[in-house]
């Protein structure tokens, strides 16, 4: 996986406003190059270290990828776990997974953010009042 461009930045961003606009939900995305320990492990740690899962309904959803070491995970808090279907998450993983073998981070990213969002709309609609909770920049560890 190649390290992303401004351009690519910028989709990504605009891909978090876009699925956030619709919900409640708040979607994260955290970038390394390397990952040293059990993707999944890892995705956990940085969606604690982010706070995520302080959102008041317990609806945030992380995008994990170590670029250098060519792994990924997607996650979401217990709130919107309990919702989506079982296979919600891999069937997600599937998809971005094909865009990432492209050679495409930004696209495979987006297509996690886009299908993650659609699952946060329906099930954690935008209200009223409904404020952003967390940053949607991009989060690039050392």
């Amino acid at each position: 996986m190649a390290a992303l461009s401004d351009n690519d930045q910028e989709k990504i961003k605009h891909s978090i406003e876009w699925a956030e606009k619709n919900t409640s939900g708040e979607i994260r995305v955290c970038i390394e190059k390397k990952c040293k320990i059990e993707v999944l492990d890892r995705a956990v740690v940085c969606f604690h270290d982010l706070e995520m899962h302080k959102t008041k309904l317990n609806n945030g959803v992380l995008i994990y990828v170590a670029t250098d070491d060519h792994k990924f995970a997607i996650i979401g808090d217990k709130g919107i776990n309990a919702l989506v279907p079982t296979d919600f998450w891999n069937s997600t993983k599937d998809l971005m997974a094909s865009q990432f073998k492209n050679g495409n981070l930004a696209e495979g990213i987006s297509v996690g953010i886009i299908e993650a969002g659609k699952q946060l709309k329906k099930y954690f609609p935008y209200q009223s009042g409904d404020g952003n909770e967390l940053p949607d920049d991009i989060v690039f560890l050392p």
